[in-house]
């Protein structure tokens, strides 16, 4: 079921009741304080800028995750990290990456374009207030690559990527779990299967498993009505 989320109150619906692709709910705005409610509780914003006016809100009961200390770094990687050709740091420059991801390989222009500038607007301001990350990928001086994601209570929700030369995402990834597993954070949430992904170790776990690294507190009281 598809519910609507009015812009005048803060809430969503039960997270378990959406469809079966995850699409929950539409409507409401992408303010600071609602997308901050919406990823405590695994719910995430995605849709064409283009083609709506509002946001649609998923929240996928099958979560696609990697666990840092599972990342899976392959001979390859590992002779490029060797190598020290790319530096890898974090929070240097969370407006390159962002629109870095929206506009690498043409991505603005492609059908079903969803990074825009009011996405773009409102990550930034979450980034300002703490609760986005973040990591670029360096060649000298010059921003080759990253990701940047919501951090939410130990637990890391990738949101996009990018490259300009080859595996400079991967390179952005491993330093994102290695990173987690000093801090001892919990998981990398990828959001939408890919081989990619795959490949580096992310896999399948139940909502009910994400939600209880994610915010514990939900279990204490969830109801089948509203959050």
């Amino acid at each position: 079921m598809i519910f609507r989320v009015p812009k005048e109150e803060l809430l969503f619906p039960d997270p378990t009741l959406g469809e079966e692709d995850g699409l929950l709910a539409v409507g409401g705005d992408l303010s600071p304080e609602r997308l901050i409610l919406a990823y405590h509780y695994g719910i995430f914003p995605w849709f064409s800028f283009r083609d709506s006016r509002e946001p649609h809100w998923y929240c996928p009961m099958r979560r696609f995750v990697i666990f840092p200390h599972e990342i899976h770094v392959s001979h390859s990687m590992r002779s490029l990290i060797n190598s020290n050709r790319y530096v890898v740091s974090i929070n240097r420059d969370f407006h390159g990456v962002i629109t870095g991801c929206g506009k690498a390989q043409n991505r603005i222009e492609q059908e079903g374009a969803w990074l825009g500038e009011e996405i773009i607007e409102a990550y930034s301001e979450l980034h300002r207030r703490g609760y986005a990350a973040s990591v670029e990928v360096w060649d000298a001086y010059d921003l080759v690559g990253g990701l940047y994601g919501v951090t939410i209570n130990g637990c890391f929700i990738g949101e996009s990527m990018f490259s300009l030369v080859p595996n400079a995402s991967k390179l952005a990834l491993i330093g994102l779990a290695r990173h987690m597993q000093d801090l001892r954070w919990k998981l990398i949430d990828c959001q939408l299967e890919t081989p990619h992904l795959r490949s580096m170790g992310a896999r399948f776990i139940p909502y009910d498993d994400y939600m209880r690294m994610l915010n514990p507190a939900y279990f204490n009281h969830h109801t089948t009505e509203e959050l």
